[in-house]
């Protein structure tokens, strides 16, 4: 994965640096000197899921070397799928590259209330270095594009911290609650670890976020979950 902010910093070691500049209109903010931090002393995370750690398992990262710890269930299994889509079509999760992937964790400092979601093992964060929290820099479009049709698949069960504030790019969580119907439908159709009539998507296949019908499905859960 090759972000916008590295281009343009290989470009004004060459001296293309104007040409670059103009091309790809990145905004010249910098990131946040300082985030508000805080310990989180709650029960359950900010999306109401109980931290618990027995709840947690480690699940493989399908189609990668990486193994991480989630929350058991429905959580993982949309989770996963947000991970193995990120790694096949925008980049590579086991490389170390951008932060990698982090999941699960026990320490309770938080940046902002959706990072607790961590603690639960209801969140997830791919590249976290190239995109932390309240970072400006963002996703080249056609990325984003593959987000967005990620978060279609998962028909609203999960959030992207690109559209939170503090914005936080390299974010995913579960946004349904524990026993949510359509969270475990979804879940169901995403698993990959249990057999199924039909499956969207499976490791190395993906569809195509440039479809039609995809994009219109797409858009339609941005303006619902941005309203």
């Amino acid at each position: 994965m090759i972000s916008r902010r590295s281009l343009l910093s290989a470009a004004a070691a060459t001296g293309l640096l104007a040409v670059a500049s103009s091309a790809l209109a990145t905004p010249a903010s910098a990131d946040a000197a300082a985030i508000p931090t805080g310990e989180w002393d709650r029960e359950l995370s900010a999306n109401g899921w109980r931290i618990d750690p027995d709840a947690i398992a480690v699940h493989r990262v399908e189609g990668t070397s990486r193994s991480v710890s989630l929350h058991q269930g429905d959580a993982a299994a949309v989770l996963l799928h947000v991970a193995r889509r990120w790694h096949y079509e925008i980049g590579a999760v086991d490389s170390g590259e951008g932060g990698g992937m982090t999941a699960h964790t026990t320490r309770r400092t938080v940046g902002a209330d959706f990072e607790s979601n961590h603690l639960s093992g209801t969140a997830i964060a791919l590249h976290p270095r190239a995109y932390p929290l309240a970072g400006s820099e963002g996703l080249w479009p056609h990325h984003e594009q593959i987000v967005r049709d990620i978060l279609a698949d998962c028909e609203g069960t999960v959030v992207w911290g690109g559209d939170l504030t503090p914005v936080k790019a390299s974010h995913f969580h579960v946004a349904a609650r524990p026993g949510d119907k359509t969270l475990a439908r979804v879940a169901a159709r995403l698993d990959t670890s249990k057999p199924t009539l039909y499956r969207a998507q499976t490791a190395g296949t993906v569809a195509d976020p440039a479809a039609p019908a995809r994009r219109v499905k797409a858009r339609r859960l941005q303006r619902a979950q941005t309203d």
